[in-house]
């Protein structure tokens, strides 16, 4: 297994019946390595603050994680600045503790990480966190002009082809 670029474990033991706040920041060569893996042009800042604390079914943490990126538009490649603030609600279970069945959770179930060991890497879950944040697919100012000019018609543009035009008349008539 790959070491995460940026791993803040925290051990279990360390953890009692109370909260406890951990709060966590991505030093400059943390950062690099994550935009690398991310595919963004830059991540200028990312924190994160938890408040965990053990319960019987797992480490609970519950916080917000804080980023700035710069992200690639899909069409242009222009850079477009990203601001990410995502409340998150995690349960780290120990991998081993979980049998083969399905599991079922309600609407208000937190979000499941697995760990092995001794501790839980809440830097990995922050980035993780950024990574589900992202647009799969950004769009700058520009990126719609670049479309047209390259004769990318948008959907609400489409007209049926050939055979198929009448088609859609018939089925209104019925």
């Amino acid at each position: 297994m790959i070491a995460p670029e940026f791993s803040r474990p925290e051990r279990i033991d360390t953890f009692g019946a109370g909260e406890r706040v951990v709060e966590i920041t991505a030093d400059a060569t943390e950062r690099a390595a994550l935009a690398t893996r991310f595919g963004l042009l830059s991540l200028d800042l990312l924190t994160a603050s938890f408040r965990v604390r053990a319960e019987a079914a797992g480490i609970v943490a519950r916080g917000t994680v804080s980023a700035s990126v710069v992200q690639a538009c899909s069409v242009t490649d222009d850079p477009i600045p990203v601001e990410i603030s995502e409340d998150v609600a995690l349960r780290f279970i120990e991998e081993d503790a979980v049998d083969d069945e399905e599991i079922e959770l309600s609407e208000d179930a937190l979000d499941t990480m697995f760990y092995t060991g001794s501790a839980v890497d809440l830097g990995e879950a922050a980035a993780e966190t950024v990574a589900l944040a992202l647009d799969p697919f950004p769009r700058g100012p520009n990126a719609e002009a670049a479309l047209k000019a390259a004769g990318v018609v948008a959907e609400d543009e489409v007209k049926p082809l050939g055979a198929l035009a009448g088609l859609k008349g018939l089925l209104e008539k019925k």
